[in-house]
This record gives C-alpha cells, sequence and structure tokens, in this order.
C-alpha cells in the first residue's frame, strides 16, 4: 500500500544519463560559486548587504538542470526576480503582519510575473525573502532589488551561457523560424499552430516551449514510421523521373519547366545520366532570382546567363532503389529535405522520392515492392523529360 502510495505521487521525469546528471551539477557548482565570489568581490567583506540570497539556488536548478525550459530563459530569471523583489519590499513597507505581507506578496508576485510572460519559480522565495529576510534586507529598501537579487540574477545567468553552451546545451533557447514551415509539419502535417492551439487549450503552464515540443513531436514521429515501415524500400514508393537537366541548361528554362509541372526539384545529371546535383526552388529564391510568387524579378539582368552549375546543390543525398525508407525519414524532416534521387549501382537516376511518396508509402496497405523501375526518360536537348505526369 506505502509503496503504491510513492509510485502514484512520484513524478515521471525521463531519466537523463550519468553525464548529463554530473554536467548539471558541475553548472550549479560554478554558476553559484562565480555568482557569490564575484558579488562578494564587488560589495566588500563589510557590507550589510547578503552576498547570495537562497532563492537563487532555486535558480539555479533551473538553469543548469533543465536549460531548455521556458521557466529558465534570461528573460525569466531577471525580470521574474527583480519584480518579486520589488513587490516584495513595497508589500513589507505597507502591511505590519509578516504572515499577510507574506502572502500578498508572493500571490502579487506570481500575477505580475504572468503578466509580463517572466513566470519563474524561484522569484516566489524572493518575494518572501524581502518579507521576512529581518532587519538587514529590511534596512536595504529598494536597494535589495539590485544587491543582490539583480547582480546575483545577472550572474548566474551569464555563468549558464557560458557553461551550457561549452557542454552542449543551447542556451537562452531561441525560437528558430524555419524558411519553409512544410519543413518542420512533421509527417502527420502538424503544424506550429497546432501545437499553440493545443496549448492554449490546456491552458495550464507547461514547462516546455512549443518548439521544443514540436521537435519532440517530429521525432516521435520519425521512430514510429521507422518501426511502421519495416522492410520498405525506396524502390517500393519511388516517383519516375519528371525531368532531369544538364549543368549547362539555363536556369530560366530549369524554372519555367518547375512552374509548368509544379516540381518542387529536379536532378542535375551528365551527359550520361549520372546524378551531379540538383536544383529546387528554395535555391532560385535563396538567389533572390524570384519573388515568393515566383515572377522573375526584373532587376535580375544576369538571370537569362546562369546555367544550371551556378545554382544547384553539389552535395546531393541520394539512396539506392534498395534502401530502406526509414532511413530517408530523418533527412527530409530535420534537414527539410523534399525530393531525394534514387539512383543506380552506375549513379543514373531512377526516381525521386517526396515527402508525399513518404506518406503513401506508410499507409499504403501490405507495402509491397515494386518489382520494375520506371522507365528511364527520353532526353529531349538539355532537359530529359519523361512521359510520366509531375
Amino acid at each position: 500500500m506505502l509503496f503504491s502510495l510513492v509510485a502514484a505521487l512520484r513524478p515521471r521525469l525521463v531519466r537523463v544519463s550519468l553525464v548529463e546528471a554530473s554536467r548539471a551539477t558541475l553548472g550549479a557548482l560554478v554558476g553559484i560559486l562565480l555568482a557569490g565570489l564575484i558579488t562578494r568581490a564587488a560589495m566588500g567583506e563589510g557590507s550589510v548587504a547578503p552576498m547570495l540570497i537562497a532563492p537563487m539556488g532555486a535558480s539555479a536548478v533551473l538553469l543548469f538542470a533543465a536549460p531548455s525550459s521556458p521557466l529558465a530563459q534570461p528573460w525569466s530569471i531577471l525580470a521574474g526576480n527583480c519584480i518579486a523583489a520589488a513587490i516584495g519590499v513595497t508589500i513589507a513597507g505597507l502591511v505590519g503582519d509578516p504572515i499577510l505581507a507574506a502572502a500578498l506578496a508572493l500571490s502579487l508576485a506570481i500575477g505580475a510575473m504572468l503578466a509580463t510572460q517572466s513566470l519563474h519559480p524561484p522569484s516566489g522565495a524572493v518575494a518572501l525573502t524581502a518579507v521576512l529576510g529581518g532587519p538587514a534586507v529590511l534596512e536595504l529598501g529598494y536597494g535589495f532589488v539590485f544587491w543582490p537579487v539583480a547582480v546575483n540574477s545577472l550572474l548566474l545567468v551569464v555563468a549558464a551561457m557560458v557553461f551550457n553552451r561549452l557542454t552542449g546545451r543551447a542556451y537562452p533557447t531561441v525560437p528558430v523560424k524555419a524558411a519553409d514551415d512544410s519543413v518542420r509539419t512533421g509527417l502527420l502535417d502538424v503544424q506550429p499552430t497546432d501545437v499553440e492551439a493545443v496549448l492554449r487549450q490546456y491552458d495550464e503552464i507547461v514547462n516546455v516551449t512549443p518548439e521544443v515540443l514540436e521537435h519532440l513531436l517530429e521525432q516521435a514521429q520519425i521512430r514510429a514510421f521507422q518501426r511502421s515501415a519495416g522492410q520498405l524500400a525506396c524502390a517500393s514508393i519511388m516517383s519516375p523521373v519528371a525531368a532531369t537537366v544538364l549543368p549547362t541548361t539555363p536556369v530560366r528554362t530549369i524554372w519555367a519547366l518547375m512552374q509548368r509541372a509544379e516540381l518542387r526539384a529536379l536532378p542535375v545529371v551528365d551527359r550520361h545520366g549520372g546524378l551531379v546535383g540538383i536544383i529546387s526552388r528554395t535555391d532560385f529564391f535563396v538567389a533572390h532570382l524570384v519573388d515568393q510568387r515566383g515572377k522573375v524579378k526584373k532587376w535580375q539582368i544576369g538571370f537569362p546567363r546562369l546555367r544550371a552549375h551556378d545554382l544547384m546543390s553539389r552535395n546531393v543525398q541520394s539512396a539506392l532503389p534498395e534502401t530502406l525508407v526509414s532511413k530517408l525519414v530523418s533527412p527530409m524532416v530535420d534537414q527539410g529535405l523534399h525530393q531525394i534521387p534514387i539512383v543506380d549501382a552506375s549513379n543514373r537516376v531512377v526516381g525521386m522520392v517526396s515527402q508525399a511518396d513518404l506518406l503513401s508509402g506508410l499507409f499504403r496497405s501490405g507495402f509491397e515492392r515494386v518489382a520494375e523501375f520506371p522507365k528511364q526518360p527520353q532526353s529531349i536537348g538539355d532537359v530529359s523529360l519523361s512521359s510520366a505526369p509531375a
């Protein structure tokens, strides 16, 4: 009975490796030690102000053990701690009863942090410290907000930035907006707006950012796909090659073909059909040759002279027909590759796998293999076209 009760009350935290636990432990040691030593050196031995306050220990737990948490970001610790300290000092001067003052300071600090999106749990202890910290804190008044709260918080944040970066953890966590939202939709087409809508519907503080949650969902989908796909090979899901181009093909010809056939990318091959590169719509956008509506920019007077080799990506990720489809999932989701060429043993392009092909392959009943490869396209000048629809 007792064991069942303990199991029910214990949180289901994900176990981390010994290396990660050691990293967080060492980080907290370094952060608190530096904050204390620097504060003591700046304030002097005879200062009546405390050099470190207890809530900084709780802040260190978040900064070094959970640096990706939205509650551990620089704005949360700096603004949250300073707001809570200012509220605590104010309430301590207005309310004589320490218990009532503590309750008011804590509740108002939570409301202010939620309003300013600076929620930081240790800041609640900062508010209580401002009220119950004794004569030394009361004597400081609003100076307590600066010494030691703001100084301790800033030193901890700087230490966390340096230490986490040096040990392979991104801090602060900066949301990254993908250039193309379809890169981050995942295999089940989960959009960032879907994640945000679910979090709003949940209507509770979740200790994870929408970006991290979305990434976790994508990684879970990848693992589910790999488990479901089993031994499915690229030959079973690849589409025929709609067209190929030579390195010397004018880019205006390539863009016109992409527009007409609604293609996202084209393989670039040599005279023998060997894959040498790939050119995509993104290459045109990155080079500022076309606008978001697909119109060629008039000021690009050099556009007619550019060739495929001027624009194409040479480091092409390709696969063999017998390559397992599960091997393509990670590069297509994580790196945003919309198309991956499928080549034979001679490096000749025999098909293309798109993100849509991945989805259809996953849900295709039976996962039946395709026995024959698509027919090779017939060459027409510099552009090679097949009879298959795009």
